[in-house]
């Protein structure tokens, strides 16, 4: 059986993809679940956070999000049967690749798949599911009567963020980077209040929002990235499209949230100083929270059943591309860790 695997020779340096041959699986322990891989959603990896968490390898397995159907089951397996379709998250740790015909998953990582949804949407909604509820259930509460504003609302997060927060009731307002996104964005129903173009650079996202909330200003904004300093400092045009962080403090109202996805992040005491007159928060996501304690186990099984169910009920409609085979996987993920790819990517087996 062959796995992908990412390899990264120096620190810096662009990471190559490779086939590798692997050994037979070992025997499946207690609680381990041997799952044959239907699909695997494709994700960046954050090279920078293994490394601070000191769980670098000369060879790391690619593909975390998986669904598939149970063959095997250890002896003290409780959850799952041989022929359960199910779906989850293979963990930080994990010396699996997704993007193998056959792997061993712990039974505390995988969910029941609905029968009615399809294993590329299993595999390719998980993840964005995951942090959409982290931000908007956790960090946040996305309820009737308030205004989220979701940045970049046309990426694949942004889309099953928009979908989650309007059926909590919330008004969502959203940004748009080109022209294809603000057409994609203005075509979701339920629709969304107001989309906010900002491909030109000439439209002020602040002014914006405050005119639609009647001046009161959101009360959760979930960003796609900031721009924490001056025009001339920022190198690349998509930094150029990215709010500052003085416009998301301007457009937060008293008590407000806001969710960034920014590690970087640094307030200025007057920026500060703003925000305790708002009365106002900031919360830093980051998804892999869940699997980087036990504690939170229960919590995050309820997430992922939590977003098949709503999968399966078409409140969940993910951006996916088409499905792509696997010998086509390591092009693919080339493309998903420059960031290049606009829709989910999600190899069928």
């Amino acid at each position: 059986m062959k796995a992908l695997y990412c390899q990264q020779n120096s620190p810096g340096e662009e990471m190559t993809f490779v086939f590798q041959e692997r050994e037979n699986l070992p025997p499946t322990r207690d609680n381990d679940v041997k799952v044959q891989v239907r699909a695997c959603a494709l994700s960046w990896i954050d090279t920078k956070l293994l490394s601070e968490i000191k769980l670098e390898k000369e060879l790391l397995p690619v593909g975390r999000e998986i669904s598939g159907v149970v063959l095997e089951v250890g002896r003290k397996v409780t959850f799952f049967q041989p022929d359960d379709e199910v779906v989850g998250i293979l963990p930080l740790d994990s010396e699996e690749s997704g993007l193998c015909e056959v792997i061993l998953v712990h039974e505390h990582y995988l969910v029941r798949k609905p029968e009615k949804v399809c294993w590329v949407e299993a595999a390719g909604t998980v993840r964005d599911g995951v942090r959409a509820y982290t931000a908007l259930h956790y960090l946040s509460q996305a309820s009737p009567g308030k205004t989220v504003l979701v940045m970049d609302g046309a990426s694949p997060f942004g889309t099953i963020a928009i979908q989650l927060a309007q059926h909590r009731g919330a008004k969502v307002i959203s940004t748009a980077y080109s022209l294809e996104d603000k057409q994609y964005l203005e075509r979701l129903r339920p629709p969304v209040a107001r989309v906010i173009d900002v491909s030109n650079g000439k439209i002020d996202v602040a002014e914006s929002c405050l005119e639609e909330t009647g001046g009161l200003g959101v009360d959760i904004v979930l960003d796609a990235g900031v721009k924490l300093y001056s025009a001339e400092d920022e190198s690349t045009s998509k930094s150029q499209l990215l709010p500052h962080k003085h416009d998301i403090i301007t457009l937060l109202g008293v008590g407000g949230h806001w969710i960034t996805t920014e590690k970087n992040l640094q307030m200025d005491p007057p920026d500060s100083h703003t925000l305790f007159l708002k009365g106002a928060t900031i919360s830093f996501l980051n998804d892999e929270i869940w699997n980087l304690s036990n504690l939170q186990q229960g919590k995050y099984l309820s997430i992922l059943e939590d977003i098949m169910e709503k999968l399966s009920s078409s409140i969940f409609r993910p951006q996916l591309d088409e499905p792509i085979p696997l010998y086509e996987a390591k092009v693919s993920m080339e493309i998903v860790q420059k960031n290049q790819a606009r829709k989910r990517q999600v190899i069928q087996f």
